[in-house]
């Protein structure tokens, strides 16, 4: 029996018209985790379209425009729980214009669920949201082979899509790939077993959600604290604290603890770990708590303090991989601001090293004009340094986002390599 309370995240990504709606609906449909109210809602919107049953798409198009359009705009958030497992659903549109979006609902999530039309195989939107899948470093990939209906639950229409997506994905960095045939629609494979492909002998994606082994992707090893802001009660019993405040990044920090603050390069030692509840004997990600150490020292926010045996990279000079998110193209050596955990500097993208062809994973050196949807390997220089971990090793020190300073919009998400 799984523990209740392990939470799973997961994305669903595919091409327009590929059924994740649906799919979704379906998910919370047979899995019975609609409130009543929303289900005489959606009856009610379903009968107004003329459909002859519950429209399931509607379950997560919640806007009114997005409805009335026809199309998911957005990233929608939806949350259920069974009683193996809570889970928080990221879905995300399948329009070309809305990779960027793709980035956004997958940067926390533990699986991806990539959708493919039987009909049509593998395509280039399914090539480019694994490929974001691999960037973000997700372990766990399920393609669903959706519209198994449209092809008499052919097994051979299934495998000939499983052939196109294994010499594709062998070139990505994906821990773990699972195929399930559904139909959305029909629910074959969804939540129950099919009696229409008694030839494929596996789970059904609900099952499959349940039991995934979901392994932290939290660094336990490399102790990171990123300083929001320092603490000075005005109160007269404790006019002497002076703590530093921020949520632990990574790794686990003690009392008693070596310490060095970056980038200055002072060392002390953590004097106490303190919570609205009390002092603590340890901290570990991702804790909010308040430290104090033992030597009076100038810290700030966007100041790192880590364990002076393990210290990351601190470095103005950062190798990202870039997902240009902005509709207006990037301006050569423009200046934006850089944010990476509670630090936040000036920065220019010194050049484009080269842009990845989606549909081919080669690497394209001539090109350097980054646009919408654009994944690329840049160089960014920086004002001051920022303390980095390789993306790979440490999400949360090892990810950054740009931000244009005229508009405040964030322009770009990136992964430092």
């Amino acid at each position: 029996m799984l523990d209740s309370s392990q939470l799973l995240r997961f994305t669903t990504a595919g091409s327009v018209d590929d059924g994740k709606s649906t799919l979704i609906g379906r998910l919370l449909y047979d899995s019975k985790s609609i409130f009543e109210d929303q289900l005489q809602a959606i009856e009610k919107t379903s009968q107004k379209k003329g459909h002859e049953g519950v429209d399931l798409a509607l379950f997560t198009d919640g806007l009114r425009d997005e409805r009335e359009q026809g199309i998911t705009i957005d990233v929608a958030y939806r949350y259920f729980t069974t009683p193996k497992r809570k889970f928080i659903i990221a879905d995300t549109p399948g329009h070309i214009q809305y990779t960027r979006n793709m980035v956004t609902g997958a940067s926390t999530a533990n699986a991806a669920i990539i959708l493919v039309d039987a009909r049509h195989g593998v395509i280039e939107q399914t090539k480019r949201h694994s490929f974001i899948a691999s960037l973000l470093h997700i372990p766990h990939v399920i393609v669903c082979i959706n519209k198994m209906d449209l092809v008499d639950y052919s097994e051979e229409a299934y495998n000939k899509v499983i052939n196109q997506f294994e010499e594709f994905s062998s070139k990505l960095l994906i821990q773990d790939i699972r195929f399930i045939p559904i139909s959305a629609l029909n629910g074959d494979n969804v939540v129950n077993r099919s009696a229409n492909m008694d030839w494929y002998q596996g789970a059904p994606l609900l099952h499959t959600l349940e039991t995934m082994h979901i392994s932290s992707d939290i660094n336990k090893v490399d102790s990171r604290f990123p300083v929001q802001t320092v603490l000075r009660p005005q109160s007269e019993s404790h006019r002497d604290y002076r703590g530093y405040a921020g949520r632990v990044a990574s790794g686990i920090f003690r009392p008693g603890d070596d310490v060095t603050i970056m980038p200055s390069g002072f060392t002390s030692k953590i004097k106490s770990i303190d919570t609205l509840n009390g002092p603590l004997k340890e901290a570990f990600a991702p804790m909010s708590v308040s430290m104090t150490l033992e030597d009076d020292i100038d810290i700030s926010r966007g100041d790192m303090i880590v364990r002076s045996n393990n210290k990351p990279e601190a470095s103005q000079d950062l190798d990202v991989m870039l997902c240009w998110l902005h509709n207006d193209a990037a301006k050569p050596r423009a200046k934006y601001s850089i944010r990476q955990t509670s630090n936040e500097q000036k920065a220019m993208i010194k050049e484009v090293l080269y842009k990845f062809d989606i549909n081919t994973l080669e690497r394209n050196k001539e090109d350097k004009e980054l646009k919408m949807n654009d994944i690329s390997k840049v160089k960014i220089r920086t004002t001051k340094p920022l303390m980095i971990d390789q993306y790979r090793e440490n999400r949360t020190t090892g990810s950054i986002i740009l931000i244009d300073d005229a508009t405040n919009e964030t322009v770009a998400a990136g992964m430092i390599v």
